[in-house]
């Protein structure tokens, strides 16, 4: 799959993935103003890294985004290959939402209709934690 920021500044390229996962962490909503809708894929392929930037916001990852059109891009769990790629990148996909993480932290203001697995901060963090080791 190949996806693209909004100037074309940068252009990321992964394994096919149509599975997304919505996050309703506190950072995710502050970083869009709503839940972040997001891939996994282990390791990714970059043109045009010197159009990017990171921020490292937790102490397990980074959010990384274009600093041209400040387009998101991916979260990257630190010490893995683990990247969890913004859905928005790819045009005409048919991604299907899979599950909620942290839905504990959601926002009142919305709900999604899906009937997905809902995983709360807590379980989340634990399931990164157990497949480290």
């Amino acid at each position: 799959m190949k996806g693209q920021c909004l100037c074309q500044a940068v252009i990321i390229e992964t394994m096919d993935n149509h599975e997304l996962h919505a996050c309703h962490c506190g950072n995710c909503r502050k970083w869009g103003g709503s839940a972040g809708f997001t891939f996994a894929t282990q390791g990714i392929d970059i043109k045009g890294k010197d159009n990017m930037t990171s921020y490292q916001m937790v102490a397990w990852g980074t959010r990384n985004f274009c600093k041209v059109c400040g387009t998101h891009l991916y979260f990257h769990q630190l010490g893995t290959d683990n990247y969890y790629v913004s859905a928005g990148l790819f045009d005409d996909m048919d991604f299907k939402l899979a599950s909620q993480i942290f839905i504990d932290k959601k926002a009142c203001y919305y709900e999604l209709a899906n009937d997905t697995s809902k995983l709360t901060e807590s379980e989340f963090i634990t399931m990164l934690t157990d497949g480290c080791k």
